[in-house]
């Protein structure tokens, strides 16, 4: 068993068997309130977060490159980040452990579909060998791992405003978590915005011009905007609530789309590294 793909994708799949069992454990402990089956959850996910991590380290070493190339180690390593990020914004922030529900579903979902894509490895082209491709990638998986979370707590608001459901009431006060679906999203826009910085010197390294109105740029200045717009109104016209958690919920599936979909519908020189040949 000497091959590089066969290997990695074992362990890929033995990361989704734990993902899997993690997210039912945490879904019983946090919706019945077990909080045996809760701790039990966290335990369950950091093994399969370091099953996972060797995973990427292994596709890393055979591949000579991070896991950014194709669209199975993307989807994967931006679960990884994901994951990953929960357990330590959740040690700093223990009010937010309730976030698991979705983040340990969201994790399970991208590791998934990663495993159905093509896992063949590809060398980077010379035109994209570059750090700032590296620090690009980075600051995109930072800002989705940590917009994660805001979505959750913009979810958890409307649904324990909207609803009576008994586990909604465990969660902090809608105060509380409107407080962190703001901060969360700022969090997360900063490193969009890095994301986007970066990206746009990387380009002047491999195509010679910052910016080409390529439709994956465009629809990532467009998600930028409109996460500019959401923290405008909430800092300056005292956007709060509903409202706020709906709109953060709309400037969610841009950033979805654009960095995911857009390249399977558009054509696009992203294309060239996000792609299953």
């Amino acid at each position: 068993m000497n091959n590089p793909a066969l290997i990695d994708t074992g362990l890929h799949w033995i990361a989704v068997i734990i993902y899997a069992i993690a997210a039912v454990y945490n879904a019983v402990g946090v919706i019945f309130n077990k909080e045996k089956a809760e701790r039990r959850s966290y335990h369950i996910a950091v093994t399969g977060l370091l099953i996972h991590g060797i995973a990427l380290v292994y596709r890393w070493i055979a591949a000579g490159h991070g896991p950014y190339m194709v669209r199975y180690e993307v989807l994967s390593s931006n679960a990884w980040v994901a994951m990953f990020l929960f357990f330590i914004f959740v040690k700093i922030f223990p009010k937010i452990r309730q976030a698991s529900i979705i983040m340990f579903s969201a994790t399970f979902l991208l590791i998934a579909i990663s495993v159905f894509q093509n896992p063949a490895l590809k060398k980077v082209p010379p035109t994209l060998n570059s750090i700032w491709l590296v620090l690009h990638v980075i600051f995109i998986k930072i800002s989705l791992g940590t917009l994660l979370i805001g979505l959750a707590f913009s979810i958890f608001y409307v649904m324990k405003k909207r609803t009576g459901i008994h586990w909604l009431q465990r969660l902090p006060d809608i105060e509380t978590m409107d407080a962190y679906a703001y901060r969360f999203a700022g969090f997360g826009f900063i490193f969009w915005t890095n994301a986007t910085v970066s990206g746009a010197i990387w380009a002047y390294q491999s195509w010679g011009r910052f910016w080409g109105w390529d439709p994956i740029e465009t629809w990532s200045l467009m998600t930028w905007i409109f996460f500019g717009i959401y923290l405008h109104l909430r800092r300056f016209f005292g956007w709060n609530g509903e409202k706020a958690a709906y709109f953060f919920m709309l400037c969610f599936v841009m950033s979805i789309i654009s960095l995911f979909f857009v390249s399977l519908i558009e054509t696009s020189i992203h294309s060239e590294y996000f792609t299953e040949e």
